[in-house]
């Protein structure tokens, strides 16, 4: 779990929930998070990527944030979404989203403008110097078409206020040269799945998973087990919850993960456009994965 100087675990980016009009499901929402406190998860990411924040309002974002914290009541770390390619809005956002109660924000590297990897470096410092809740950097080419070179990485690590990375390049060697080189306040957070027993065994802290939106206590375990230097048992969860890992990333995600939230009776599968429901013919592949992942039953 988050501690003052480490953040460490099996963490949930956490999918909204839409009633049938598009509005938030907020009684669905309260459930989801305390059925994934309830299965061992160490903390929980609202309003990032899975929470499909880029299609709510801010003022909707800020709500979801703030049910998330009031359903945690305290129990784990909440780490809101707030990041953005505006460096001014990303700042304002923060602030709207620390008055929610989060104990930590999540800022994406900035997508679109395409800075330069010092421009990066000064966006992700002007936020950290002006926001009042400790940041946790965001790494993930295949959104923003531009990755966070270890060097920036370890750069921006010296902030005080820059407490982790979620590390989503998938390669590996990049870890493991920023695990080689961090402070020991700043972790290295697992943003890819399938890498979670990887990066841990490479020194990494943790998991931000999609995943777990429906498999919460096989991967917390997983996280565990790994964390402890169980790699018999760690390695025992990977291959079980393989298939779930390539099922949830068939098609964009978070459509495969709220099908299969709604193959589960957690939610209904509404997402916002431009993001659809899954296409159905990938309905038995995902409920085989879930069935092996301990998910459901056969």
């Amino acid at each position: 779990m988050a501690t003052a100087k480490l953040l460490t675990g099996a963490l949930t980016a956490l999918v909204t929930p839409f009633n049938a009009d598009g509005s938030i499901d907020e009684a669905a929402y309260k459930a989801l998070v305390d059925w994934q406190i309830t299965e061992g998860i160490d903390g929980l990411v609202p309003c990032g990527s899975t929470g499909e924040a880029a299609t709510m309002s801010l003022e909707e974002r800020v709500r979801v944030a703030r049910l998330c914290v009031d359903a945690t009541a305290g129990r784990v770390p909440v780490m809101a979404g707030a990041g953005g390619n505006d460096t001014a809005v990303a700042i304002a956002t923060s602030k709207a989203m620390a008055a929610t109660g989060a104990t930590h924000l999540l800022h994406v590297s900035p997508a679109y403008s395409k800075p330069p990897q010092r421009g990066i470096i000064a966006h992700f410092r002007a936020i950290a110097d002006a926001a009042p809740l400790p940041i946790i950097v965001y790494n993930v080419p295949g959104r923003t078409a531009s990755n966070l070179e270890a060097e920036t990485t370890l750069a921006l690590a010296e902030h005080p206020n820059i407490v982790a990375v979620k590390e989503a390049s998938g390669n590996l060697a990049q870890m493991s040269e920023i695990i080689r080189h961090r402070p020991k306040h700043f972790a290295v957070i697992c943003g890819d799945d399938p890498l979670t027993l990887g990066l841990i065994a490479a020194g990494g802290q943790g998991i931000i998973s999609v995943v777990s939106n429906a498999a919460p206590k096989a991967t917390a375990e997983l996280t565990r087990r790994a964390l402890a230097g169980d790699y018999t048992k760690a390695q025992e969860l990977h291959l079980a919850l393989t298939p779930l890992f390539a099922a949830a990333f068939v098609e964009s995600n978070p459509m495969p993960i709220k099908a299969a939230l709604a193959m589960m009776g957690r939610i209904t599968n509404v997402l916002r456009l431009p993001l659809v429901p899954m296409d159905e013919k990938h309905n038995a592949h995902l409920k085989a994965a879930l069935v092996a992942a301990g998910a459901m039953p056969a």
